[in-house]
Order: C-alpha cells, then structure tokens, then sequence
C-alpha cells in the first residue's frame, strides 16, 4: 500500500479554465503518500480544426513514470490517430491506450521513461500534468520534431517496459458527444439533472469477465489481487503482466484496453466528473454529485470545488486506508445543458 508521512502534505496543484462550452477546474494533493504518483490532462480545444477537449486522471502504482507518461502523450496521440481524422473517436481514445504501451518499449521508451523520473526527481514531489507551464502541448508538439519517432536503435533496445503501471480514465468532448475510456479503477460519472451515472467500470479482480480473462491467460486471483500482487486488472505499463507473447494486448492477464462508453449530452446533463479511486473509496458517485450540486452556487471556481472534495476525503491518521491515498479530480461543467438540478439520487451509487 506504499508507505506513509508522519503528517499529510496538502498542499494542492489546482488549475481552472474554460471555453464556449465548458468550463473545467481540477485539483491534486498528495496526501499521506509518501511520493505523489497521480497525473492528469485537462487540455480545451485540443486540436485547431474542432472544438474538442480532453480530460483524463492517471493514477500510478509502483511508481510515478508511467502516469507522466500518459499525461504527457496519450493526447497527443489520440489526435495522431487516423480514427480520429475520420471522426471515430473511441477507436482513437482506444489506439491511444494501446500505443502507450508501445511507446514505452525500447530505446526510445526507456529514454523518455527515464527522463521523466528525472524531471520529477528535480522538482520533487510534483504533480504530472499535461498543462506544465515546462510542458505546454502547442509548443511541445512544435518543438519535438521526432515526436514520431519510436523505433531507435540503440542502448535499451530490448526494453520491455516498465514494471510499474498507470490506471486511465479519459474523456473527450466534442460538441453534445461525451466519450470515456477507462481503464483500471479510476472512475468517471456524469450528473443527470442531480443523479449519478457512472460512465466507467471500476476494474477490479472480483468481476467475472476479468476473472474470466486471467484466468485464461495463466494467471491467478489470491487475496483479492492479480498473481497475488496487483488490486487491479486493466492498467498501462505493468509489462511483468503482459508476457504472453502469443495473445493479443485485451487477452493479456493486466491488459491496457479501455472500456469505450459514448453517450449523447442532453438537457439536464450538468457536469461530468473523473477521479482517481482515492476519491471513491470515501465518496459514492451520488454523494460526490451532491457535494458538487451543493456546492456549486456560491463557488468562485469549480477547482475550489475540487479543493473542497479532497479535504473531505482526507482521513484524519492513517489508521485506515480509506483518505490515505493520492487524490485527483476534475469537475466539467456542460454549459449549454440546463440549469444544475438539487435532488438526490440512490444514495448506493
């Protein structure tokens, strides 16, 4: 579980932006971890020729590189992708995903992943985040004119990427079109004029169709975890998990494809919101939404909203796991989409 601080570091990395149809705030705190491992892209109008915005939560384990990584790149590649061109845009969240995995292979891969670890090194306990003023999309993307370039030959040529791992939960929107791909147990939900829906799948051991999975693929479930070791099922990175050379990458004992849920936004659709599970694991979906609902009337930004979660999530010691965790978040207000509604859904949520 990763070992704790004598006393939590609160201290936030909070961040607010907005365009004709959204508007977005999020925050990161480290918490009672002793290093902070989550990441995190919230980039408006990603790309010049549509009004599409991406978000996406990242929440390493057993490391922080693969979570950067992501943060850094898995946008960049979503627009790259040939699917994304034709308007298919859960077929590029997807292939994204999968060329995470990719690209952290080999020289090129081991170069970056090392790189990163240094950077983070240097500046501490810092939170990943696809809008560092260091690291700012438009100008990496001129800039990194090998961006392209995967296939180095050289030292690490025969990495086979990182032992540790990285859960994803990302959103795309683009118009009244809301697409979310998840992988791991990250979470995204939507609130519908006041309830709860959960846009993602928390992907856990205990679920059938990844028992199934693991199973098949030689591995094992002991003590709720995969092999013995790992809490979770679906990540980027984890290669110690990914050897079955003759399967497929969704056949793999920890596979990195995402779950793809595409839902039209409507009247009463008020805002979405993605976190990591050190937020779930203290807050249901539908209390999250009424805090936010709560909230939202008198908040000067919705990442103060988000500032306001992490505290409440905070335990007070680390006698239990639950509010020991990094925590990240991000609340997408859908500005055209109806008033925020105050009622109250299945609190089970």
């Amino acid at each position: 579980m990763g070992i704790y601080l004598s006393t939590p570091k609160t201290e936030k990395i909070s961040e607010d932006g907005e365009n004709a149809e959204l508007r977005f705030g999020l925050s990161a705190m480290q918490g009672w971890r002793e290093s902070m491992e989550d990441a995190h892209t919230a980039i408006l109008d990603v790309d010049e020729k549509t009004s599409t915005s991406i978000f996406g939560v990242f929440d390493g384990h057993g490391g922080k590189v693969v979570s950067k990584f992501c943060a850094k790149y898995l946008h960049r590649e979503v627009i790259k992708c040939d699917a994304y061109a034709k308007g298919d845009l859960g077929g590029s969240l997807e292939h994204s995903f999968l060329r995470m995995d990719e690209m952290m292979k080999g020289a090129r891969g081991y170069r970056e992943l090392m790189l990163l670890e240094e950077k983070s090194g240097k500046a501490g306990n810092s939170h990943g985040s696809a809008n560092d003023e260091s690291d700012r999309f438009n100008s990496a993307i001129q800039t990194e004119g090998n961006d392209g370039n995967w296939t180095e030959v050289g030292p690490n040529s025969d990495y086979k990427g990182p032992s540790s791992g990285s859960t994803a939960v990302v959103a795309l929107i683009r118009g009244r079109n809301l697409i979310v791909a998840n992988a791991g147990d990250s979470r995204c939900i939507i609130s519908r004029r006041g309830q709860a829906e959960n846009l993602s799948v928390d992907h856990k051991p205990e679920l059938e169709l990844e028992k199934e999975r693991i199973n098949k693929a030689g591995g094992f479930i002991h003590a709720g975890r995969v092999n013995g070791s790992l809490n979770l099922t679906r990540a980027i990175g984890d290669m110690e998990f990914k050897y079955q050379t003759d399967l497929p990458p969704d056949k793999q004992i920890v596979t990195c494809c995402p779950d793809i849920r595409q839902v039209d936004i409507g009247p009463g659709d008020e805002f979405i919101v993605l976190a990591c599970d050190g937020i779930w694991d203290v807050m249901s979906s539908q209390a999250v939404v009424d805090f936010v609902i709560q909230k939202l009337p008198t908040a000067k930004t919705l990442s103060s909203i988000c500032e306001d979660i992490l505290d409440h999530c905070l335990s007070p010691s680390t006698r239990q796991q639950e509010g020991c965790d990094n925590m990240s978040i991000i609340i997408v207000q859908l500005k055209q989409s109806g008033g925020v509604a105050s009622g109250s859904a299945d609190p089970s949520l």
